[in-house]
């Protein structure tokens, strides 16, 4: 099945400029997410310069920018000038904070807010029956579970993840984001259990040129790379 033919919807996760704006040149990137860990990846010295430039670059796609205080009363400081930057910005709030401290209270304070929002770093189902619970029927928000990580831990995430499906029908205007892939299969994984969308980095994205890919030339092409490559290195025996 091509991209633009499922329903889950693929968000470009990065912080690169130049790759963000190559992939919103595709129609079936439906989004953008960052976080602090992407962008220090990228060399980004100004968070805010950047952010709001990105939101000039890409108006009408959902862009998401994370908080990075530790401090909950900062953190309401910084999702509410976040959430100013655009009407298309989600304000990403971590489940907890670093001493373990549940977020559930101030996600849906700053939701009645009509902040929209994308709570990540979920890893288990009593987190999202938490925030769930809090957040405004209102006003759009993402339920971010990391569904790779789990997958890091030798647990299948793909209960947890239908469950989750089922969890989010009680706040329809939530969406639940399969996040930190770590194979383009996860993107049919993520449409198969019904979820909304999934985070995708622009590594993975470039993958998607290989859906139904014909299997004996793909094993041909993996012969020839070999071969290339021996070549290449002057081997000999």
């Amino acid at each position: 099945m091509k991209p633009e033919k499922m329903r889950v919807k693929i968000f470009a996760d990065g912080a690169d400029k130049d790759g963000m704006l190559e992939m919103y040149k595709l129609p079936y990137i439906r989004g953008f997410t960052t976080n602090p860990t992407l962008m220090r990846k990228a060399g980004i010295k100004d968070y805010r310069a950047f952010a709001k430039e990105m939101v000039r670059l890409i108006p009408d796609r959902p862009l998401s920018f994370e908080v990075f205080s530790d401090d909950f009363r900062e953190m309401e400081r910084q999702a509410m000038e976040i959430a100013g930057w655009g009407q298309n910005v989600y304000v990403k709030i971590p489940i907890t904070t670093t001493k373990g401290e549940p977020a559930y209270e101030l996600a849906g304070k700053l939701s009645h807010a009509g902040v929209q929002l994308n709570i990540t770093a979920i890893m288990t189902l009593e987190q999202v029956r938490g925030v769930l619970v809090k957040l405004s029927p209102k006003v759009s928000s993402y339920i971010s579970i990391f569904a790779g990580r789990i997958a890091d831990t030798g647990r299948d995430p793909l209960p947890m993840m239908a469950a989750a499906v089922e969890l989010l029908k009680i706040v329809p205007s939530a969406e639940l984001i399969w996040a930190s892939p770590r194979e383009l299969l996860n993107v049919f994984h993520a449409e198969a259990v019904g979820c909304h969308i999934i985070t995708v980095t622009n590594d993975v994205l470039k993958k998607l040129k290989l859906v139904d890919y014909d299997l004996v030339q793909y094993s041909l092409d993996t012969v020839k790379m070999f071969f290339e490559d021996a070549r290449s290195a002057g081997f000999s025996l």
